[in-house]
Order: C-alpha cells, then structure tokens, then sequence
C-alpha cells in the first residue's frame, strides 16, 4: 500500500489505477541519466505489491478492501515472516550442529582419497555396536619433520553417520563367508572390556547380551555379564545372569559365590544362604565362603547351622572375624533358632 500510495478502503480498480501511475512516475524510459536501473528495479516491486493487493481484493466479500482486512492481512504475513525466519534459523543451527560433529568426527571429509579401497565394507572392533559401515577413504597422517610415526586413519559412513577411526582398529568384512560367532563374541566382549575400563557398566552389559547372542553357553560373557550388571545397579539382570552362569559352570563356586552376594544384595537372604552353601560345598577349601555362610545363617537365627559352618571356617583357618561370628551364633537362643526353622 506505500509502494502504491494507498489507503484503505479499496477495490481492485483502485489498485489497478495506483499501478497505472505509479507506471507513468517510474517507467525506465522517462528516468535520468543513469537511473534505469534503480527506476526498473523500483517499478518491480510496485507491479508485485499490486499483484498481491489484486490477489487480496479478490478474496474478500463485495470486493472491497477495509482497514480490518488490511490490519488482518498485515498480522498474517508477519507471523509469516517470523515462521520462515525461525524455519531458517533452525536450518542454520542444524547445519552448524552438523558441520560441528563433521569436524569432531569426519576431519578428512573435503579432502579427495589419494589411495585406492580395496576392502569396501568394515567394522570399528572399539565400537562393534556401530555394525557394518561402507569405507570411503584411507588417509595417512604427514610429519613434515619425520619425528612422529605416520598413522592411517579410515573415513567410514555408519548408519548413524561419518566417523573417522584408526585403520588398526577395523575389522573389515567378507560377505561371501558367514560370520562365525566366535569372532562375534570376541568382538563384543572386547568392546565391553573397554567400556568396563571407562566406568560405563550400562554399555558393558549391553555389549555382553550381543555377545550372549552370539554364544550362549560362554562361561567368560556370563561371567563378565554378572559382574557389569551388578556394577550397573541392574539387580535383577544380574541375578538372571549369574543363574545362567551357574547352569554353564556350576561345578565351580565363583558363580555361586556371586550369587550369594547378588542375593544379598537384593534381599533375599533365604536364596543368597542357598547360594552360599553351594559355593561352601564346591570349593570346601575356602575358609571364606564358610564364614560368609555363617553371616547369613546367624541373619537367618539358625544357630546350628551357623555353628556347623564356623566349625568348618575353622579348620580352613579362618580370619579375625571368626571368634565375632562364634559369639553372634552362640548369643543365638536354641528355641529362636528352631521357631524360625519351623516358619
């Protein structure tokens, strides 16, 4: 409406009326010596506000434009504004977002590989959970001085995206020969010794069940799985694992011995001195494994069978704690010990 001198109300004549002088005030030909082109950039612009007032005049009722209808149309082609602007700003910190985590993990992606892949397809040993991920070049690092060792790096496109890893640290892969599940479990249970070695338990776990996956009856994956869902918090999946690990090597008493703790853990006194016993019986040796039995039966108020297990943690030589167990068991009353076997 100010590129067209305009005011509300107006009708389609108006406008077209508006355009016809604005037209004979700056039409190219009658501009000054080198203004043709601000004339003509300038009449543009009038012609495509008049577009739209027409555009506008003819969508309204009667055809007639009031100042409501003007007032409404300017709100809606501001909201409209602001919405591209935000659409456009959320594309620009996407895109910065996106070139930030190509240059944490994609250094080398402008640069053209300067050496032929003969492997196409490879896995990250460090990081099996990523899958099978396509090579799109190999790099070497340079030293001007040649003090540093030249190291290889690998440009590889995961499902999840780029990442640059070490060359040392592929695996690649033949998909004309299946994949033995020994290789897999190997991998996976690497990759959670790592993360076990970072703190991050949760991830360890997750890793293992992958490796589970692939081997089930494994003694090492179960073992390592019990031990990071315990540290993990995950009470109840390391009671499941260590019960699977005691079905695949319950001879030994490690498995026990874990569940014992887990149970006790959890607060299942009745199950963790089942578990104690067991691991008292496989390795009889262990003055330990009678005492932590002794501990449990005293919590349980069974006196003889605490008793009958110091006697044991005795003649292993047990520790400093032996004669404090001895007293608790004693300080047991006969008829206690005989209600609770009864309950």
């Amino acid at each position: 409406m100010l590129l067209l001198e305009l005011e509300a109300p107006f009708d389609k004549r108006d406008v077209q009326l508006a355009r016809r002088r604005m037209a004979k005030r700056w039409h190219p030909d009658i501009a000054p010596s080198g203004r043709q082109f601000e004339h003509e950039r300038h009449l543009k612009a009038i012609n495509l506000a008049a577009d739209q007032l027409e555009r506008l005049a003819e969508g309204v009722r009667g055809g007639r434009v009031t100042r409501n209808a003007v007032r409404a149309s300017s709100a809606a082609a501001r909201q409209a504004r602001e919405d591209a602007g935000r659409r456009a700003y959320e594309a620009q910190e996407r895109a910065r977002a996106h070139a930030r985590e190509r240059e944490v993990h994609d250094p080398f992606a402008s640069r053209v590989p300067d050496h032929s892949v003969v492997h196409r397809y490879a896995r990250c040993v460090s990081y099996p959970e990523w899958g099978v991920g396509t090579v799109a070049g190999i790099y070497f690092t340079s030293d001007p001085d040649g003090r540093d060792e030249v190291q290889q790096w690998a440009r590889v496109r995961f499902s999840h995206g780029v990442r640059t890893v070490p060359a040392g640290s592929m695996h690649f892969v033949d998909f004309s020969k299946p994949d033995p599940a020994a290789d897999r479990a190997e991998r996976f249970m690497l990759a959670a010794q790592r993360a076990m070695a970072e703190g991050d338990y949760e991830l360890a776990a997750q890793r293992l069940i992958y490796a589970r996956e692939a081997e089930p009856e494994n003694v090492a994956v179960l073992r390592l799985m019990t031990l990071a869902f315990w540290q993990a918090g995950k009470l109840d999946a390391a009671a499941r694992a260590v019960r699977d690990w005691a079905r695949a090597d319950g001879e030994r008493p490690a498995p026990h011995r874990f569940a014992a703790r887990i149970y006790e853990d959890i607060g299942a006194l009745d199950l963790a001195e089942e578990a104690a016993e067991r691991a008292a019986l496989a390795g009889p040796e262990d003055a330990s494994a009678w005492e932590r039995l002794a501990r449990l039966r005293v919590r349980l108020h069974d006196r003889e069978g605490a008793l009958s297990a110091l006697r044991n943690a005795g003649t292993n030589g047990g520790g400093d704690a032996l004669a404090a167990l001895i007293a608790e068991a004693l300080a047991l009353e006969p008829e206690m010990s005989q209600r609770a076997t009864g309950c």
